[in-house]
Parts: structure tokens; C-alpha cells; sequence
């Protein structure tokens, strides 16, 4: 056994020690002031896994820097038994005790301690929560179920502005959906809600002849939830780890070439079929297949059926995968509105552009510059071009052999939200042509077909508007304000002041030639004339 003084000889482990967290009011989370660069936490105590996530900052499009899960099976038996796993908690227990000592040596600023389904129903969850407390030094939030389906669907908003639909969450103990979107009403945006028991460690395995059982044991409670019909025709957005797991099941087995599961979208009559087929395999058969944890493999069956359940009652068009759900709901139910507001994608782009630009150079200076290029984009257009004009300097350090490759794939896999992945394809694409003036690469090859023609002639357009635009002004984008491109008789007219003439040369003039044939129509250069101001009398 280590003894105290060993311990407070151990330099590192003091320093952790005496860095102690925000403790986060009950009442009001938003009333610590955060820095734009303070990191935070999240202690995911749930009935499957113990989570801790780091990310970088406190702010509308954060990055986690540390991500790593425990499967303890908090929830295992607590349905016969009444409590919480003696093995189960001394798991937890432990691991908890490492994810405490790495939050506090990466000086996490503020942590949130929360624990789910498992530990609320447990008998003993309530002693087993005072000795996390005094383990932790800090409070532990044990939620209900409609904070649950709450926190899972602003972790969704957060990724997904604009979603619409219904949110399924499916914990290892407990199913929440929750309604949100345009069509619904209640506090900020989030409509009816219900949670169900029917978690996979809570219904246990789908063995042979069982699945009638189950079946009805998943429509009784779903029963409960008549307003589930408003889903017809929207989407469900799936989150949690075994919905995930069998994301990651079905683009290994129809080779996605995307491997992201963040914003992996599937028509609902396709992924109806699919989970048939996925609850009639052998756990064996299960572990197969690439990417899914063979931890995970005995428990999918029964996720798979609760989400068919969930499907043939809701009828929605699509299914949409979130990697953003609780832990990230509870990021953003500190935000304020004006935070809450921002565009994540362009807020993260944003930041991207101030880490890894030459010059700093202005991307609203670069949008206002290509925007006569691309008249009435609409507002899907509109965000990703100006994401695109964020990322236009990401590669400007790599060897130029490989800048556009190394570019293509940094975009096409960015760790950012509000993205599914035809925008993913179309950033990819535009960052592509940017630096290599086409986009001729095996890597590419492989994800064109997830966005329609259309919409990968203009990627190629934007991209090579902004190759244009970024060497003529080498990147100085200051000089691009004696320059201007606009509509001109049949084409466009590229006009520079006197002096601006001189950034013409040979290169210029084949990136305007590339240019010119993408858009299918002729750029003239014009020497533009600039009226002398008059001295003050």
C-alpha cells in the first residue's frame, strides 16, 4: 500500500492535486465566466461506460483533446437485482480515480459530473454517488430522464442548428426521445419527450426465441409515446454508443468511404432491412465485422431491434447519426444566446484560420472578393463557401507535392459539427482544386458520389476562385483591395488599379484561364482607373 508521505512525494501528482475545478451550481450552470481558452470536462457516468471528455475550450465549436471511455456495466442486473454491481462499481471507482487525476493535470477549468439511468434506479446509487463525491471532491449530478432527453438533444442542436426531427439517445439502461425543431414548442426549441427502460444491459440479449418477447416489451413502452407519429417524414437523429456501433456496422459492410460517424445519413427503408438482417447475426458473426467493438457485439442485436421499433413507429425518412449528445448538451447549456446563435462550422472554421494562416488574412476579405463569382447562393451555399474561404490557407506548410492531398483529407475528416457529409465532400473537394487545381486524387475518387454533379462543379469552382484570388495576392490579402472581379457583358471582368497591374504574370494568368473555363464563360482583365480625390481647399 502506498503510504501518504510516498504519495505527497510524487511532485506531479501534487501539482494535480491542489488543482481543484469550478463546482458547477445545480441551479445555474451558466454562472461561472469562462475564458475563450479555459478547458472543460465532462464525467459521463452511464449505465454501459464512465467518460471522461476534455475539450479545448468553453466556446460554440469546441475540440475534444481528450476522449476515453471505461465499459464498467454499471447497469448489468440492475433490473433483477435492484443495485448497482459490486464489480461494476469498483470498476467505476477506479477509473474514475485516473480520469480525475488527468482532468486536474490538464487544468480542466470546469467539470460536469453527471450520472444517468443506472445510477438514479440503483438502490445503492445514492452511497455510491457520496463516495464518487468524496472521491472526486466535487458534486456529481444525478439526472432524471427528461434532463436526459434534454441535455442529448441540445448536445444535437449543438451540432445541427437547423435539425428537425426527433431525438433518440440509447443509453445502456434507458431509451430518450425527445422532439425538436421548428415543429415543436416548449423552452428553447425542445418539444415532447419521454424516457423508456428499455436500454440493452436492461433488456439483456436477444437470445433465440426471445425476440417476440422483447418486441413486446419495446412497443408497450413506446406506446406511451403517441406523439411519436409527428416524426413521419423527418429525421431521428440516433446518438449513443450502440446506435453508433451499429453506424460504424453498416458503412463497413456497404464500404462508405467516410469513416466519420458524425453526420452518416440513411435513408430509413434501407436501414430498416439492414438492422433485420443485423438482429439475426451471431454475436460471432457480429465481431466480424470491421470496426465494431467486440465488446459491443454481444449487446447489438438488442439495440438494432429497439431502433426498428422505433423506425416502424415513427416512419421518419432518414436516420442521422450524432457523434454530439449529452456530453456535448451539456457544454452548450452553458452557453448564452448570443453563443448559442453562432454557426459551429464557421465558428470553428474561424479558429482554424487564425492557427494556421500565412498572413492572417482576412476570410470575409477573400469572401467579398470571389462573392460576385456565385450570385443568389442560398444559405446552405453561403456558409460552406465562406468555410471554405476560413480554410483556404490550411496547407500553405506542407511540401507543395502534397498540400492538396494533405488538405483534402484535414478537411474531409475535421473533427468540427455542423456537417454531414456531402458538406464534407464539398469542402474536401474545393480545398482540393485549391491547391492542385483539379481534384485528380485516388483519395477523392473514393467520395465523390455522395455529392450530386451540381454540387462538385461548384465546389471545383469555388476552389479554383480562390486559387485565382489567393495568388495574385500571394496570400496578402490586403492587395486583393486593388483588385476587383465582377459581372462584365458575357463573362467577367477581373479589374486592377495601375499599380495592381504588376501582380499579373504568368501564373495569374493561367489560374484565370482555369478559372474561366470551370465557369464557362470568359474573364477580361481591365486596367481600372481610380479618380484622383481632390486636395482640401
Amino acid at each position: 500500500m502506498t503510504s501518504d508521505a510516498t504519495m505527497s512525494a510524487d511532485p506531479e501528482r501534487q501539482v494535480a492535486s491542489d488543482q481543484s475545478f469550478i463546482k458547477i451550481s445545480g441551479h445555474d450552470p451558466r454562472s461561472v465566466e469562462m475564458g475563450r481558452n479555459d478547458r472543460v470536462g465532462v464525467l459521463d457516468i452511464g449505465s454501459n461506460s464512465v467518460r471522461l471528455v476534455v475539450y479545448d475550450n468553453a466556446g460554440r465549436s469546441p475540440i475534444p483533446v481528450f476522449n476515453e471511455k471505461a465499459l464498467c456495466g454499471l447497469g448489468r442486473g440492475v433490473s433483477e437485482t435492484g443495485l448497482l454491481p459490486s464489480d461494476g462499481m469498483a470498476s467505476a471507482v477506479m477509473n474514475i480515480d485516473r480520469f480525475s487525476q488527468i482532468a486536474r493535470a490538464m487544468r480542466v477549468r470546469r467539470l460536469d459530473v453527471v450520472a444517468t439511468s443506472a445510477v438514479r434506479d440503483a438502490e445503492n446509487g445514492p452511497g455510491f454517488v457520496e463516495q464518487i463525491e468524496q472521491q472526486l471532491q466535487h458534486p456529481v449530478r444525478v439526472i432524471d430522464g427528461a434532463e436526459e432527453a434534454r441535455l442529448a438533444a441540445l448536445g444535437v442542436l449543438s451540432a445541427f442548428p437547423d435539425a428537425d426531427g426527433v431525438v433518440g439517445d440509447l443509453g445502456g439502461g434507458s431509451l430518450e426521445l425527445i422532439d425538436v425543431g421548428s415543429n415543436t414548442l416548449g423552452a428553447k426549441g425542445l418539444g415532447a419527450h419521454v424516457t423508456m427502460p428499455v436500454g440493452p444491459l436492461r433488456l439483456g440479449l436477444v437470445a433465440s426465441g426471445q425476440r417476440r418477447k422483447f418486441t413486446q416489451i419495446i412497443d408497450r413502452h413506446l406506446d406511451t409515446a403517441a406523439w411519436l407519429k409527428s416524426l413521419n417524414g423527418r429525421t431521428l437523429f440516433a446518438v449513443g454508443g450502440a446506435w453508433r456501433s451499429i453506424a460504424k456496422a453498416h458503412m463497413s459492410i456497404v464500404q462508405h468511404p467516410i469513416e466519420v460517424i458524425h453526420g452518416y445519413t440513411v435513408s430509413r427503408d434501407t436501414f430498416s432491412e439492414f438492422l433485420t438482417d443485423l438482429g439475426q447475426m451471431s454475436s460471432k458473426a457480429i465481431r466480424s465485422i470491421d470496426g465494431v467493438s467486440r465488446r459491443r457485439a454481444d449487446t447489438l442485436p438488442t439495440a438494432a431491434l429497439v431502433l426498428q421499433r422505433v423506425l416502424l413507429r415513427g416512419k421518419p425518412k432518414d436516420v442521422k447519426f450524432s457523434a454530439f449528445g449529452l456530453r456535448e448538451g451539456c457544454l452548450y447549456d452553458h452557453l448564452n444566446a448570443e453563443q448559442r446563435a453562432q454557426d459551429p462550422l464557421l465558428q470553428a472554421g474561424a479558429e482554424i484560420a487564425r492557427e494556421t494562416n500565412r498572413f492572417s488574412p482576412h476570410p470575409e476579405t477573400i469572401f467579398g472578393w470571389l462573392e460576385p463569382l456565385f450570385p443568389n447562393m442560398d444559405r446552405a451555399d453561403d456558409r460552406l463557401i465562406r468555410a471554405l474561404c476560413m480554410l483556404s490557407d490550411i496547407g500553405w506548410s506542407e511540401h507543395p507535392s502534397y498540400r492538396g492531398e494533405h488538405a483534402f483529407l484535414r478537411v474531409l475528416r475535421m473533427p468540427v459539427a455542423g456537417l454531414d457529409h456531402a458538406d464534407r465532400v464539398f469542402l474536401g473537394l474545393g480545398v482540393l482544386a485549391r491547391y492542385s487545381g483539379g481534384v485528380n486524387l485516388r483519395e477523392a475518387e473514393k467520395v465523390t458520389s455522395l455529392l450530386p454533379e451540381e454540387r462538385r462543379d461548384l465546389a471545383i469552382r469555388v476552389g479554383l476562385a480562390l486559387r485565382l484570388c489567393l495568388t495574385l495576392s500571394g496570400g496578402a490579402t490586403n492587395l486583393l483591395r486593388r483588385t476587383r472581379i465582377r459581372p462584365h457583358a458575357d463573362g467577367f471582368e477581373l479589374a486592377l488599379t495601375g499599380d495592381a497591374m504588376m501582380l499579373m504574370g504568368d501564373v495569374v494568368e493561367r489560374r484565370v484561364a482555369s478559372l474561366s473555363q470551370a465557369l464557362g464563360q470568359p474573364i477580361l482583365i481591365t486596367e481600372r482607373k481610380v479618380k484622383a480625390r481632390k486636395a482640401a481647399s
